[in-house]
């Protein structure tokens, strides 16, 4: 009794169970029988910097260690919709679909999820416009199994015309999944780029049309692996791994390796630059026979209305990250505090003073040769005129700077607490620019970004030549486009409006700031 008050009840406790106990063990005093545990530390600076090494075929292999039993290695192909300029769009969509089928190492997809499954791994593959990643997690004892099923993955597809058929399926119901689906963003986005870069790289569809979802075939594809899956054009990216050790794996697996489409022909990529054409994209819905529930979806216009502004490779890069950070937005339902946007221009200026708007969000789009800044608007048709014009005006305004650096800092470091989001970022700053800027880097920039800001919004070329505008008529979901480009004399504006945006060609014209050129995308929904 004496020693329970003395160190508490818990260190008199007793344990008793079916395969015995521990009696009187204090919470303090290791259990015995259990190893000793191992935990991480920091033997230096170097150990969290990226090492980057170029192999004789001209793959790239970039890691980061980080403690812990898992990683993550995948794949990073320069490729993406925005090199489909010679052939029908939608290759990149069907690759992303066959991604980690059969092999020539593996008969179906379900042996590959099987053989991931020994070391708890999981695999997947997303594209872009301008890229294409196949990425596997798993236990770092597996590393050897992983490369080697990248290798496999990426350079010995089967490509069989059962799984041909079956993403052909996967193809057509995504389509029709986005043109249901009751959140717009997505295809706001499509269309968007679409005005923005009319007919030209990333104005690409990131989607397969419809049109040419019968036309992909081997054939087809195994042309354009061979132009654009080539080890130049390749970045191996590991986080969590020894950097030896996956320098290792890669020179086994991806050196002297012959794809199956044969020899690899790089002088035939595509290597156009972006041509910001400006425009409109329209498109109208009707929705009334599309419900989540026994609630119509309210009929709405959504209007996105963006700028063109520069590649991440400029120095004007970190700024306009940090003004997309400081317009912000987001939903009228959505929740948070000032740590989730409740404290931007879009929600202080725009949804805390006008109840009728739905939406008010800003986007930030970077390429390597352009980029697009937008903000996606949402409210009644009867108020679209007004919804430009506020959305417009607040382009113009630019405060609240701090917080915006101190909330790009916050998220840039939340976000590098996870393991796939460092590899991807490793991966696509090596496959971009052949280096990566660590976090200290980039907070750094951040900070400096106050004289860069008003520099890079400042020198933006002011309206010299006039917008190639796109008139847009539609019907029953689909869209038509008449391109009308022209080139006022005067070097001044010349519109090919819709009357709904007749108040923001008056606003726009006297704009001399961060406007030059000024691209919209409208989708209204329709349900009765």
């Amino acid at each position: 009794m004496r020693f329970c008050c003395r160190f508490g009840i818990a260190a008199c406790r007793q344990y008793s169970s079916s395969g015995g106990g521990y009696p009187n063990v204090s919470l303090s005093t290791a259990l015995p029988g259990i190893p000793k545990p191992i935990f991480a530390s920091v033997d230096g600076h170097e150990k969290y910097e990226t090492k980057i090494t170029t192999l004789e075929n001209g793959l790239r292999v970039a890691s980061q260690n980080k403690f812990g039993q898992f990683c993550t290695v995948g794949i990073l192909v320069n490729s993406g919709s925005r090199h489909e300029t010679k052939y029908p769009s939608g290759i990149a969509h069907f690759l992303e679909k066959l991604a980690f089928s059969s092999t020539s190492q593996y008969g179906s997809k379900d042996e590959i999820l099987l053989s991931l499954e020994k070391h708890g791994g999981i695999c997947d593959c997303q594209t872009s416009r301008d890229t294409t990643m196949y990425a596997v997690s798993a236990e770092v004892k597996g590393l050897d199994t992983v490369v080697s099923l990248l290798a496999d993955a990426v350079l010995q597809p089967r490509l069989l015309d059962e799984e041909l058929e079956m993403t052909r399926m996967t193809v057509r119901f995504e389509l029709e999944d986005l043109n249901m689906r009751p959140d717009p963003e997505p295809l706001l986005t499509e269309m968007i780029h679409a005005a923005a870069y009319w007919g030209n790289t990333v104005g690409l569809p990131r989607f397969c049309p419809v049109e040419s979802v019968e036309k992909i075939d081997r054939k087809l594809l195994h042309s354009y692996l061979r132009s654009y899956y080539c080890p130049e054009r390749m970045v191996l990216a590991g986080v969590g791994v020894e950097h030896e050790r996956l320098l290792e794996c890669a020179r086994k697996h991806l050196l002297n390796v012959k794809p199956v489409w044969g020899m690899s022909t790089p002088g035939q990529v595509d290597c156009s630059m972006a041509q910001y054409t400006g425009g409109i994209v329209k498109m109208e819905k009707d929705m009334s026979d599309v419900s989540l529930g026994p609630t119509p979806i309210p009929e709405l216009t959504h209007i996105m209305i963006g700028l063109e502004t520069c590649s991440f490779l400029e120095d004007d890069f970190i700024p306009f990250a940090v003004l997309n950070m400081m317009m912000g937005g987001g939903g009228s339902f959505s929740a948070g505090g000032p740590g989730k946007g409740m404290f931007t221009r879009l929600y202080l200026n725009v949804l805390n003073r006008h109840h009728w708007m739905y939406n008010a969000t800003s986007y930030h789009h970077s390429y390597e040769d352009s980029g697009l800044l937008c903000i996606h608007a949402s409210a009644d048709p009867r108020q679209v005129r007004e919804m430009v014009e506020i959305i417009t005006r607040e382009f113009i305004q630019m405060v609240e700077l701090e917080r915006a650096k101190t909330q790009l800092k916050s998220m840039l470091m939340m976000n590098l607490e996870s393991r796939p989001v460092i590899f991807e970022d490793v991966g696509r700053q090596v496959l971009a620019t052949g280096k990566r800027k660590l976090p200290h880097e980039l907070c750094q920039l951040i900070m400096t970004s106050r004289d860069s800001l008003h520099t890079s919004t400042s020198r933006r070329p002011s309206p010299a030549k006039t917008v190639a505008c796109h008139a847009c008529t539609a019907s029953s979901g689909r869209r038509a486009l008449l391109t009308a480009p022209r080139t006022h004399p005067q070097h001044d504006f010349h519109w090919n409006w819709c009357n709904t945006c007749e108040q923001a060609r008056k606003l726009w014209s006297g704009l001399r700031l961060v406007v030059f050129r000024m691209v919209i995308s409208e989708l209204r929904i329709f349900a009765c």
